[in-house]
């Protein structure tokens, strides 16, 4: 197929459309302090599609950066991502299924020139509360889509949030394409990995009311999202996101740097993982919130992103003292700022960032990953005990992670749950000091433990718990 700006593509297609393109929020939550981050296109519109009015009016388009820690420990295969752009169009009780759906096949099909062959939908099949959603069927039919390639699924997979929390909610339907070598089959199996979900309309038509009836919304909403990395993949031909024309370039410079092959398999996953982190990590430095390494929150998971990059670099005997890192983050920059206006304004913070956190790191990992190798040499079983794990983290600042992430390289388990009461009990002993013996006149210099946070996923924020759950809070 032909490489397109599928960014631009799109957005043009629905200003043609009488939306109004609307900039992305900030990849740190305005004023939501539940959720680290914003984690789909939907998430900053949620009052909007509560019924407050947006500004720009009822219909609404646009790119949302986009950031998941769910999929971390994934990261490094040719699909995941922890930033990610998802591109957006809303209906704030304007126009409802007809229009979405057949809007979504025509850009599918006449704009980014995907055959109708090569498409399947899943609808809802209805239960004994809310019936099937024959409407967007029908309407999937009328533009032809063939009988055989409509899906009906249960609530679990086209259902939007879920049929047990309360709010606005309904139906969605999820447009798949076929990206298997043979033709595509004229049945769409939804079990068949061949076929790729691209992107999904949800249907906000009911509310669910606390006597748990569901009732028909007055004002309708449309909240659909279609990933950039995984249809830009797709449009190109590739079933390996990192080939395609948004990673080409960062690949490219990670081979010239290293001077070693993408195509050998023995590199190919630390480049990805340094790929998708430079990227991650400039649009978290980036953003206006002026996020900076931490051990608590965003400032966590932004750390861990930075180590964890030096630690693959190193593993592509990259010198990490040279200033690779600031090559690589500058190419993020220059190509991303035509959309993101504060990767510019705050060029020289994400510079000075990197620089920093990785002169700190850089003193401690060379020793920390010769004293685990030497550690392991001497383990009597496969575990990585609580007293081993708790003085990489003491003495080496190895986050729990990396050494859970450095003994599953090697097929070894780690003790978590005793290195969180080992640090705990350290926790609570530095609390004492600093209350009982630094009283007085060392009072200014007391500490009172780091605040680490272990489960950093447990902070990916539920959009679907938006309309009636609030998020958890962080630790």
């Amino acid at each position: 197929m032909k490489q397109i700006d599928l960014k631009d593509t799109y957005l043009k297609f629905f200003e043609s459309k009488g939306h109004k393109i609307i900039p992305s929020a900030p990849i740190i939550p305005e004023n939501d302090p539940t959720c680290l981050f914003n984690t789909a296109g939907m998430q900053p519109l949620v009052p909007y599609l509560k019924g407050e009015p947006h500004p720009e009016g009822t219909r609404l388009a646009d790119v949302q950066k986009c950031f998941r820690t769910n999929d971390l420990d994934s990261i490094g295969d040719t699909t995941h991502h922890t930033f990610f752009e998802m591109l957006g169009n809303w209906s704030l009780g304007d126009y409802f299924k007809k229009e979405s759906i057949s809007w979504s096949f025509e850009f599918l099909t006449k704009y980014l020139e995907i055959p109708v062959e090569k498409l399947a939908v899943s609808v809802f099949k209805g239960n004994d509360i809310v019936p099937a959603d024959n409407e967007s069927a029908n309407i999937w039919k009328s533009q032809g889509i063939k009988e055989g390639r409509i899906a009906f699924l249960s609530e679990e997979h086209n259902w939007w949030p879920n049929m047990e929390l309360l709010g606005p909610c309904g139906p969605d339907t999820e447009i798949f394409y076929w990206r298997g070598k043979s033709v595509a089959p004229e049945t769409f199996d939804p079990e068949d990995e061949n076929w790729v979900e691209i992107w999904n309309n949800v249907f906000m038509q009911y509310n669910h009311e606390e006597d748990g009836t569901f009732t028909p919304l007055k004002n309708k909403n449309v909240d659909t999202g279609l990933g950039v990395e995984r249809v830009t993949a797709i449009l190109e031909g590739y079933s390996d996101n990192y080939k395609s024309s948004i990673w080409k370039d960062i690949i490219e410079k990670i081979e010239e740097i290293s001077r070693l092959p993408y195509e050998d398999e023995k590199y190919s996953k630390s480049m990805r993982i340094i790929a998708d982190h430079i990227r991650a990590i400039v649009m978290i430095t980036g953003d206006d919130a002026g996020i900076k390494p931490s051990n608590t929150d965003q400032g966590y998971i932004l750390r861990r992103l930075i180590r964890r990059m030096i630690r693959y670099a190193k593993k592509l005997n990259i010198d990490v003292n040279s200033n690779w890192e600031q090559e690589l983050a500058l190419m993020v920059i220059e190509k991303y700022s035509k959309y993101y206006k504060e990767l510019e304004r705050n060029k020289e913070v994400i510079l000075q960032t990197l620089k920093d956190e990785k002169i700190k790191f850089n003193r401690t990992l060379e020793h920390g990953l010769k004293e685990f190798e030497k550690v392991v040499k001497n383990l009597e079983g496969n575990l990585v005990n609580k007293d081993i794990a708790f003085r990489l983290y003491d003495t080496f600042g190895f986050p729990i992670e990396l050494t859970e992430e450095l003994a599953k390289e090697l097929n070894l388990k780690v003790d978590v749950e005793g290195f969180k009461q080992k640090f705990k009990e350290h926790q609570e002993k530095s609390r004492q000091g600093a209350t009982g013996k630094f009283k007085g006149g060392l009072a200014s210099t007391r500490r009172n433990g780091n605040k680490i946070s272990y489960s950093y996923t447990s902070f990916k924020c539920s959009i679907k718990k938006s309309f009636g759950t609030s998020c958890p809070s962080k630790r």
